[in-house]
């Protein structure tokens, strides 16, 4: 049985290596790397400070020391922000492409790299930097395939679309190129009811006042995505939950939804009368006794596995950036075995 030797780079708090870990594949990770100082306080704190955890900027990493490494799998989601929806868009010509740009100029040259998982939003798919991806694998004689994918498509409550490309030498993949896959290989679609509920993954006992919704968040609760118990979805989770209120995660209520439903439609009564107040708006509203969902239950949706924890020092607003910025462990681990086929 091969034994992989895994590069994970922009490491972040080591969702990669729980992806790795997830396919029971023999392998070790033999280097991780990140600039961020707080993601690579929250990976050695669960891998016991191992040695191989680097801070260090990929941009100056160099073919010596990949070669040095001996690393045979190559596994990374490089920043997303030159890419994402709510940013600038600016492509290569952001700062923080340069790494990537970097790791295309070395691919050609890293004799011992085999396979290759990279993980970026959706809309890196039409991207400049996309195209110098592929040109690198082309150059170093990979064969690739390109995935968008969501965590529902694995049977996970939680929509997040990310684009995937798989890339291995020596052996082209048993089924077609020239497109965007969208859904696994030969894999049919798993009805919903198959699902598991947002009431799995929930802690049984939290201090809800430290995550409830404040009144100055309430007033807006119309952009909100809230979902209850007995549902079997939820949206993105960003680094900006909590921060921002509209599109980076959902809320949760503990109500069934029809009681929900009979108080939105009080609220909706409330406004289209100019005689009721705003107080009496929030009286309603507090009465949905809203929540956002714990750092445990995000990595749970993120399928993180329950011995991932956070250092005691790192605050909530920490934990929600580093989360946001992670990969699903769950669909990374599927396409890793379907990578190493």
């Amino acid at each position: 049985m091969k034994e992989f030797r895994v590069l994970e780079l922009f490491s972040g708090v080591g969702g990669m290596h729980y992806a790795f870990n997830y396919t029971k594949l023999q392998g070790e990770v033999v280097a991780a790397m990140d600039v961020n100082t707080v993601a690579n306080k929250v990976y050695a704190h669960n891998y016991k400070n191992p040695k191989y955890l680097k801070t260090r900027n990929i941009q100056s990493l160099s073919e010596k020391e990949v070669n040095k490494l001996n690393a045979n799998m190559l596994l990374m989601s490089p920043p997303c922000q030159p890419h994402t929806r709510q940013g600038l868009q600016r492509d290569t010509e952001d700062k923080r492409s340069s790494a990537l740009n970097q790791l295309c100029s070395l691919l050609p040259k890293c004799e011992t790299i085999k396979y290759i998982l990279m993980e970026n939003v959706k809309g890196f798919e039409c991207s400049q930097a996309r195209q110098q991806f592929i040109e690198a694998l082309q150059q170093a004689k990979f064969y690739w395939r390109e995935f968008i994918l969501t965590p529902t498509q694995f049977q996970v409550p939680n929509t997040r679309y990310r684009y995937y490309c798989l890339a291995r030498k020596d052996k082209d993949f048993d089924f077609p190129s020239g497109k965007i896959w969208e859904q696994m290989p030969g894999q049919a679609p798993h009805p919903t009811n198959e699902m598991d509920t947002i009431s799995s993954l929930l802690e049984p006992s939290i201090s809800t006042s430290e995550f409830l919704v404040p009144d100055d968040v309430l007033k807006r609760v119309l952009v909100m995505d809230i979902v209850n118990s007995d549902q079997n979805r939820s949206m993105c989770f960003t680094k900006g939950y909590t921060h921002y209120t509209e599109g980076t995660g959902s809320t949760f209520t503990p109500l069934v939804r029809d009681e929900s439903d009979r108080l939105f439609e009080i609220v909706k009564e409330i406004d289209n009368d100019p005689n009721r107040t705003n107080w009496e708006r929030l009286d309603v509203l507090r009465q949905l006794k809203l929540r956002y969902f714990t750092p445990r239950e995000v990595a749970r949706l993120m399928k993180f596995p329950e011995y991932f924890d956070f250092p005691p020092d790192i605050t909530n607003r920490q934990k929600y950036r580093l989360l946001g910025n992670s990969i699903n462990v769950k669909v990374v681990g599927e396409l890793i075995k379907l990578l190493t086929t």
